[in-house]
């Protein structure tokens, strides 16, 4: 069954179940070209494992997740060549500068001319006086600042970002703001998982609300902002 018509991410279906445990139970989700969907939910409700499957990392149990037309089963490569992931956590090398993982990205990905690209970025989460310094004396903000840039290095058709401002600073949080909508100009499809609810209304025109992996909502991001949207919320997560 291919992709549903003006969906750049479509999940259906999806379950992703580890020994009895069902980490994702039924996760539906689609976002159109242009559009920004922030997943919401408490801990342990599914939205890191959602994420991993659309990025290759998580083989899915059940059910249908497709990427820019490309079905994350059965065609892996191709999938992960339309994705830009920032992981939840981990995902840099501790004895690598933020130049060699771009380096590294750009030769995988058999990028040219990116080193322009790469330093405005650097730049742009202030990162480029460290570009040059190992990641391992790193805070945890800006571990986060730089994996966000490596994920949108070579301007993906899909931008996931897990927990993108996870201890991010007001300039990294701006910075992630504009890197979202350059996407969205671009005709990409974003999908930003966090916890934080104020920033995700900001960044995003529609929420998903995740419990207990199963998705419980989607409602528009005006929906969930405010002292009326900490009320929603609540009640979808009760």
């Amino acid at each position: 069954m291919g992709s549903r018509v003006g969906a750049v991410i479509d999940v259906a279906g999806l379950q992703v179940r580890f020994g009895t445990v069902d980490a994702v139970a039924c996760v539906d989700l689609q976002v159109e070209a242009g559009q920004a969907l922030a997943l919401l939910g408490r801990n342990g409700a599914g939205k890191s494992t959602t994420m991993r499957v659309l990025a290759g990392v998580v083989p899915p149990t059940s059910g249908r997740a497709v990427v820019a037309g490309h079905d994350v089963r059965t065609e892996p490569l191709l999938a992960k060549r339309s994705v830009g992931y920032c992981p939840d956590v981990g995902g840099l090398v501790p004895r690598a500068t933020p130049w060699e993982h771009l380096q590294l990205s750009a030769r995988l990905r058999r990028l040219e001319g990116w080193e322009p690209r790469a330093r405005g970025l650097l730049e742009q989460f202030d990162l480029g006086d460290v570009a040059h310094r190992v990641t391992a004396g790193f805070s945890h903000g800006m571990g986060r600042r730089l994996s966000v840039v490596l994920a949108a290095l070579h301007e993906p058709e899909v931008l996931l970002l897990d927990e993108p401002f996870d201890g991010v600073d007001p300039l990294g949080v701006e910075a992630t703001f504009a890197v979202v909508e350059d996407a969205r100009a671009r005709g990409a499809a974003v999908l930003v998982s966090t916890h934080l609810r104020d920033l995700a209304v900001q960044v995003c025109s529609e929420v998903a609300v995740l419990r207990g992996g199963v998705r419980v909502a989607t409602v528009s991001a005006d929906h969930m902002a405010g002292d009326e949207g900490a009320r929603a919320y609540r009640a979808l997560l009760a």
